[in-house]
């Protein structure tokens, strides 16, 4: 679609510290949102003898109902995949009408800043924070379309290659929590070490200490097969989704390492 929108910049998600790192742009959120394989949510506990908050893993992606074209750079829910009787699928199911409060939050890790001092040392990194309302999935149309569309963000085109469409055990089993995004942030880092000026003027630390960056980077290894499927070759589908996503991360990680942005 061509266009480039903006979470607006409220007291809940501004961020502060290092604010020059922030970003409110809609396409790098949400990309972030969906490469991270294991997202946090957090809420409020119902219960007024539970002080805590909850915060669980879970697997999600971003993505539009009611507007099948919408792509990154446009407003998205984030659908969340869960089982029927969790705790998080019990609260969304007793606010129907406000939904539940939700925060979800997604890091990924570029490499390890080594710097001159230990209180200079960090991450490239990259983070996003998404605020929002969930709801339950009633609709059997969307809840489909939902469980195809987060099925594929583990692994593309992985739905077509299974058994599907789920039965009516399984999806009755199956809920999924559609978060309706109010606003949200990101917050990024990449280049080497930022050693400050008292370190920088002193020879004997520049002479001594190696600084640099270690750039890391998820990598999935060589396929195991396992289970009762009796197919012995790996399907394109796996291998090319294994070293698509090594030479992504790979190439990424390295730039971040000596580009700053």
């Amino acid at each position: 679609m061509g266009r480039t929108l903006v979470y607006p910049r409220v007291q809940k998600n501004t961020v502060h510290r290092k604010d020059d790192r922030a970003t409110y742009d809609l396409h790098t959120i949400h990309s972030i949102i969906n490469e991270t394989p294991v997202l946090h949510i957090s809420f409020n506990s119902s219960d007024p003898e539970d002080p805590f908050p909850t915060i669980l893993p879970m697997i999600g992606t971003m993505g539009s109902f009611a507007y099948p074209s919408a792509d990154l750079n446009d407003p998205l829910e984030c659908y969340l995949h869960g089982y029927v009787s969790s705790g998080c699928m019990k609260q969304a199911r007793a606010h129907p009408e406000s939904g539940l409060a939700i925060t979800i939050a997604a890091t990924k890790v570029d490499g390890i800043v080594l710097s001159l001092t230990p209180n200079s040392h960090s991450y490239n990194y990259r983070s996003a924070v998404l605020f929002g309302y969930g709801s339950l999935v009633e609709d059997a149309e969307e809840k489909l379309w939902a469980m195809q569309l987060v099925t594929n963000s583990v692994l593309p085109g992985r739905w077509d290659h299974t058994r599907t469409p789920p039965d009516k055990a399984e999806m009755a089993s199956t809920t999924i929590l559609k978060v309706k995004i109010v606003n949200g942030s990101g917050k990024i880092r990449t280049g080497g070490p930022g050693d400050e000026k008292k370190d920088t003027e002193r020879e004997d630390l520049l002479q001594r200490v190696w600084t640099g960056v270690v750039p890391m980077w998820e990598t999935a290894g060589e396929p195991v097969a396992g289970g009762n499927g009796r197919v012995e070759d790996v399907p394109e589908h796996v291998r090319a989704f294994r070293d698509d996503i090594n030479k992504v991360n790979e190439k990424y990680a390295k730039t971040a390492a000596v580009e700053k942005t």
